[in-house]
């Protein structure tokens, strides 16, 4: 069948965008099904045939499946393990033995675990089952939680080797070491997390989260002295943690795994050894509990990768990036081009990934400097996290909260995050470079 339809893609885009937020907020419908619903009226609006735009969303939910599926199933089946043998209250204890600033906790746990697993995703998963035993109450629980996952994506966003930045790094360094690249954007991405954590300070300055110091006599409290009372790590509950870090330099230096190849290993080896480690009383409830888990977030991400695959494969990245560098200077079309693409698909690598592509031999290339053309696309990927963003469903899902308090607590920090990162590279272009 032909084209039913030809709207501008950016008009056919606002209107996608307008009526999922409309009907997720007025009718509480399935994410999944709401940005199937996006993708099928984005296609035919924007002059796609119907079969054109079905296979789009075929597409794209394979993509997003063969992307996050085994990460998300593993990330869910070690943290259902890990709660069924209390061992997230035996990590709490601890990690309460060393650290006090429970928010400072969160939110540099994101930033660091992001980095070594190279997915924000998979951090924000396997934090989110200890998030949920250091506070039991509802609103500071989720005060932590955003937190992790705003840590989460600043450093995924802008330290060198994660999959957002080694696309653009590659296409625009010229040959710049990597450590000249850290030597900035290391310092730049935890700058804008204290900037983060102050933020929440200031939203929430009613959110004091006490701790307690254990008590060495304490029976309730057995998990963390021991019975003797004498405090010990409790090895076994860091297990799957342990073998992921340890499995990163196998994959990289032995087996020369690829970064996607590399995150899925890292994730089957964590959970194969809290498998392996469970004992066989818990084992078959704690992954039927993880499969049932995963299967939620799993379906909502791809829905959100259908709709994206979609408005990519009708020509919007294009379109934008011609009427971008018609209307406004030079410095702003990486950031609002990268700002474009990421609340159309909502990927982080694959706005990484399209924007490299498209700029690749353009004007803008040759007239800002790498380093700060490199953080003005990182600061675009981070300014509308959305409905399309499958981060934005997870965090939706795990904290519970109605979609307008996730834009106020995720999408809005991420947000004055990518507006700090922004304003540093256009310092550095017109003052340093």
């Amino acid at each position: 069948m032909d084209k039913i339809l030809s709207v501008d893609p950016l008009i056919a885009f606002g209107i996608t965008i307008a009526l999922i937020t409309i009907v997720s907020i007025w009718y509480r419908i399935s994410p999944f099904f709401t940005l199937i619903g996006g993708a099928l009226l984005f296609g035919l609006l924007s002059g796609m045939s119907p079969d054109e735009t079905i296979q789009g969303i075929i597409a794209g939910l394979g993509k997003v499946f063969s992307a996050f599926g085994i990460i998300i199933l593993c990330g869910a089946v070690i943290a259902k393990l890990l709660q069924e043998q209390h061992q997230t209250e035996e990590i709490v204890a601890d990690i309460r033995r060393y650290v006090k600033n429970l928010p400072v906790i969160a939110g540099l746990a994101g930033y660091l675990l992001s980095i070594p697993i190279t997915c924000c995703i998979t951090a924000y998963i396997m934090l989110n089952p200890i998030l949920n035993s250091l506070e039991k109450d509802i609103a500071k629980r989720n005060v932590l939680l955003y937190l992790a996952a705003v840590g989460g994506i600043i450093s995924y966003a802008l330290v060198y080797p994660t999959p957002v930045v080694i696309p653009l790094y590659d296409a625009f360094s010229g040959g710049m070491s990597p450590l000249l690249f850290d030597a900035i954007s290391i310092p730049l991405s935890l700058l804008v997390l204290g900037g983060v954590l102050l933020y929440f300070r200031f939203v929430h300055p009613d959110v004091t989260i006490p701790v307690q110091t254990p008590s060495a006599t304490s029976d309730q409290e057995g998990i963390v002295t021991g019975t003797m009372g004498v405090q010990r790590i409790h090895w076994r509950a860091w297990s799957p943690f342990i073998a992921i870090l340890v499995s990163i330099p196998i994959g990289l230096q032995f087996l020369q795994l690829s970064q996607t190849s590399m995150i899925n290993f890292i994730m089957l080896v964590g959970a194969g050894t809290t498998i392996a480690l469970a004992p066989s009383s818990v084992r078959a409830l704690g992954l039927s509990q993880g499969a049932k888990h995963a299967g939620l977030i799993i379906f909502d991400i791809c829905g959100a990768g259908a709709l994206g695959f979609v408005i990519v494969k009708s020509g919007f990245a294009q379109l934008a990036l011609d009427q971008l560098t018609l209307l406004i200077p030079m410095i702003f079309v990486p950031f609002l081009l990268a700002a474009l693409i990421e609340t159309a698909q909502g990927s982080r690598v694959v706005t990484a990934v399209i924007t490299a592509q498209i700029l690749a031999g353009s004007a803008v290339v040759s007239t800002i400097h790498p380093i700060p053309l490199i953080l003005l696309i990182s600061a675009g990927s981070c300014m509308v996290s959305y409905v399309t963003d499958p981060f934005f469903w997870l965090v939706q899902r795990t904290t519970g909260d109605e979609i307008r308090t996730v834009v106020k607590e995720y999408t809005l920090p991420v947000a004055l995050a990518g507006v700090g990162i922004f304003l540093v590279a256009f310092v550095m272009e017109y003052l340093v470079y």
